[in-house]
């Protein structure tokens, strides 16, 4: 079970006013037709919309809505989320109506009809269509279903606008009611002259697309002159450009676009441009950038940059802070190439920022059909980039492309039925020619799966189900058809060996989670890592880390792949945190155990055996009575991202010391509802956690620092400044020192944290960037303190004892502090 569902059971029980969601509540519109309904929208209308759609729906400074024709999607359900929520990247903000309200307003539109009578025009289409791509050269700055620029609107649902409409904007761009001026030329200290359209812009700096369809995004300091130009990009001159039978001809073309084909999209072959396979690869020689969700495919989440070091750390301050529309914690991790940042918010909304100033490029958002209540409750770790395409994950399980530029849907690829409880919330992993992601929903008794996509059609390359069927590896591992309602979520983005061609994934738990009874046996490959080949998805090895869990102890956490001298031999080694409270390291090769120790408080398993199977306790199940344990349901560790830095040979971690009391009960299996066989209730004893350094050779605990609350979801970042970024749930953004955990910096966000810090460069300065609550923060140093030198390692403080009625949990820092 991914943690996001600990908030679900909550989330589905609070009254709809305290929720905003993203579900339609209905897919049809329960008062179509109903005349008193239209008339009541009819007053909404007036009181809310009118002011940019026209009296009468002919449009203003918004479109048309008399047309009955929607960009954004005309069935009912989508006019409802378009209403209700708005529509990013647009000035569309969602209204707070009532359900009744919105249904009122869909029915009333639905009476629209346009005014007038549409001009008719003959002529030959495809003959236009040689104009628009041809002596016309439209294609410069428009697309037509992914086939041409970007600068301009896209044209592939041109033919919704009237005859007269399309005719107008051709010959006499400058004259379109409600334009405003977009259009910028300028100078730049250095003599670059760059002219295009306005994307964004603010008192300090510019944000601009040229008709190279390439991004400009610029210091008002840095340049020598600009001027805002009243004039379109698009020729004035097309009457004369063109015959009136060529003109006539392209109107006709224009008017034949009516529905933007996604097959035609995704058949169109990138342009070779943007991020190559050979870059993702080689991350590390960018450390200015942030190419992958863990910043290189390794996951050791560690940023050589060093600007920021220990010397200078206390300067860190904010630089910009972005807000996200809609309801829950920011739990992705953004991605940065070459001074754009992409990143995900909560209900399928993906931008793109100007890294350097936080101003928006970009916003869509993905729109869900199903009404299944988990929709209201998913967010998202991050997108994948590869070429000129952003790839990501969508709520409603499926996958999407999307044009880096522009943020245009390229194809969408659906993955399960989101009805039957399945939906998706990981970073896709991209790979030289594939797209690898995998769905969620094992809570819901589904049979959860990695899936290997063709980043240029969506295509399905290749699946491995995490549950095996029958006549596969592993089924026997599963007491008669429990397999099929066996979960094995696949929730956190792999990690991948170039070299070896090898793809690690962590796997969910078994379902039901709590009720190991109606499953007897080992459960393959629940609370595993499986070694696939990229190539064809086949299983290579397998480790399994808790067989037959019942305490919900997913093992989605990050294996992270290290090359490094091992008991005297240089090996390929694979790091695990668990959430079942234990860290391994394995031979990432061939899935051998090499090391197996508890780095936090555990009471299910004596110890683990020569293979790295647990020796379990008597009675480490959940029961019908209860079953008292540690670690608690979220785990020692989990999604949290931990970091490698190899100057010291450690992994950091975030970690939890709970514990919870396991309940089993018999639970019938219904499709598309909580399957969870049980539950878990807090022990009296009070939380607490912190962030430990464990030495991957021994398995020991170097330092730890102390927090008064645990967390599942705020991460660490080692950086080469010999600094440890680390987030807490209280909101605070920490800097220790990597060596000796002694805290140097900090800063109260004022929201709690569920996401994990970065950093990047942009022209030489370091940022360091965080989420918090709804809000991405960045960071930066002040010029002056940039060139102080690093400090030289303090002598870690020993922790205060404790005194009479105390408890050992401490803030701050234990030296060697022993695994418990």
């Amino acid at each position: 079970m991914k943690v996001a569902h600990l908030l679900f059971l909550l989330l589905v029980s609070l009254p709809a006013a305290g929720l905003t969601q993203h579900a339609p509540v209905a897919e049809r519109n329960p008062l179509a037709g109903s005349a008193p309904a239209a008339e009541a929208g009819e007053k909404i209308y007036a009181n809310s919309c009118q002011v940019c759609h026209g009296g009468d729906g002919t449009g203003g400074r918004g479109p048309a809505l008399a047309t009955r024709e929607f960009r954004h999607g005309g069935e009912d359900w989508q006019l409802f989320q378009s209403i209700r929520d708005g529509l990013p990247g647009t000035q569309m903000p969602g209204f707070p109506l009532s359900v009744e309200e919105v249904w009122q307003l869909v029915a009333y539109l639905r009476t629209l009809a346009p005014a007038g009578k549409e001009e008719t025009i003959q002529g030959d289409a495809q003959a236009g269509e040689q104009v628009f791509f041809g002596k016309g050269a439209c294609q410069l700055c428009h697309q037509v279903n992914g086939r041409g620029g970007r600068v301009g609107p896209d044209l592939s649902t041109a033919g919704l606008w009237t005859v007269q409409a399309l005719r107008q904007a051709i010959v006499n761009p400058n004259e379109q009611e409600g334009r405003r001026p977009n259009v910028v030329w300028l100078k730049t200290k250095s003599g670059t002259e760059v002219r295009g359209i306005l994307k964004n812009e603010d008192s300090f700096s510019f944000q601009l697309m040229d008709v190279a369809d390439q991004l400009h995004l610029l210091q008002k300091t840095d340049l020598a002159e600009f001027r805002y130009e009243e004039k379109s990009l698009m020729p004035a001159d097309y009457r004369k450009q063109l015959a009136a039978e060529e003109l006539q001809n392209l109107l006709v073309f224009l008017k034949t676009l009516k529905v933007r084909d996604l097959a035609q999209v995704a058949a169109q072959s990138s342009r070779g441009e943007g991020l190559a396979y050979s870059r993702l690869r080689d991350s590390r020689k960018e450390p200015q950038n942030w190419l992958t969700y863990w910043g290189d495919y390794q996951g050791r989440h560690y940023s050589a940059l060093k600007q920021i070091h220990t010397g200078n750390v206390k300067g860190l301050q904010a630089r910009w802070a972005w807000q996200f529309p809609g309801a829950g914690a920011l739990q992705a991790t953004p991605l940065v190439e070459d001074g754009v940042m992409y990143m995900t918010g909560t209900s399928g909304i993906v931008c793109a920022l100007d890294a350097r100033t936080g101003r928006l490029l970009w916003q869509t958002q993905h729109r869900v059909k199903s009404s299944h209540g988990n929709m209201n409750a998913t967010a998202n770790r991050g997108v994948a980039k590869l070429g000129e395409r952003i790839f990501v994950v969508t709520p409603d399980a499926g996958v999407s492309a999307l044009d880096a530029k522009t943020g245009r849907l390229l194809w969408h690829t659906a993955m399960a039925n989101p009805d039957h409880g399945y939906y998706g919330s990981l970073a896709p992993l991209a790979l030289q020619d594939k797209i690898i992601a995998g769905v969620s929903g094992g809570e819901f008794g589904g049979r959860c799966f990695i899936q290997a996509f063709d980043p240029v059609t969506g295509g399905r390359l290749w699946r491995f189900d995490t549950i095996p069927g029958p006549g596969e590896f592993g089924n026997d591992t599963w007491l008669g058809d429990s397999w099929k309602r066996g979960g094995g979520a696949i929730w956190m983005t792999g990690t991948y060996d170039p070299e070896l061609d090898l793809l690690y994934y962590g796997v969910g738990n078994p379902g039901p989670d709590m009720n190991g009874d109606v499953r007897l046996g080992d459960n393959l490959f629940t609370c595993a890592v499986v070694a696939l080949e990229a190539a064809t998805g086949r299983r290579r090895w397998h480790f399994q880390f808790t067989p037959h869990d019942t305490h919900d102890w997913d093992s989605n956490e990050t294996p992270v792949l290290v090359d490094r001298m091992f008991k005297g031999k240089m090996r390929k080694l694979l790091l695990h945190a668990d959430r079942n409270a234990f860290f391994y390291v394995l031979d990432r090769t061939t899935g051998e155990f090499l090391l197996g120790e508890p780095f936090a408080r555990q009471t299910w398993a004596k110890g683990l055996d020569g293979s790295g199977r647990p020796i379990l306790q008597p009675n480490s199940e959940a029961s019908v009575e209860g079953q008292l344990h540690f670690p608690s349901l979220s785990g020692a560790t989990n999604w949290q991202l931990p970091s490698y830095d190899p100057s010291t040979g450690w992994l950091y971690i975030a970690y939890r010391e709970a514990g919870d009391v396991y309940f089993k009960e018999d639970q019938k299996f219904e499709l598309g509802k909580y399957y969870s066989g049980g539950k878990a209730v807090a022990a009296k004893e009070r939380d607490w956690g912190g962030v430990k350094a464990i030495n991957p050779g021994t398995g020991k605990v170097e330092w730890d620092y102390k927090l008064v609350s645990g967390n599942v979801s705020a991460g660490v970042l080692a950086t080469a400044g010999g600094v440890l970024f680390a987030a807490s749930k209280e909101g605070s953004l920490l800097a220790l020192e990597s060596r000796t955990g002694q805290l140097l910096w900090r800063f109260q966000t004022g929201s709690e944290i569920s996401s994990s810090p970065m950093s990047y460069a942009i022209d030489g300065q370091q940022h360091v960037a965080l989420a918090a609550g709804k809000v991405l923060y960045t960071f930066v140093l002040p010029e002056q303190a940039a060139d102080t030198k690093p400090a030289a390692a303090k002598h870690a403080r020993k922790p205060t004892p404790a005194g009479p009625g105390m408890t050992p949990r401490l803030l701050g820092v234990e030296v060697g502090a022993p695994s418990q």
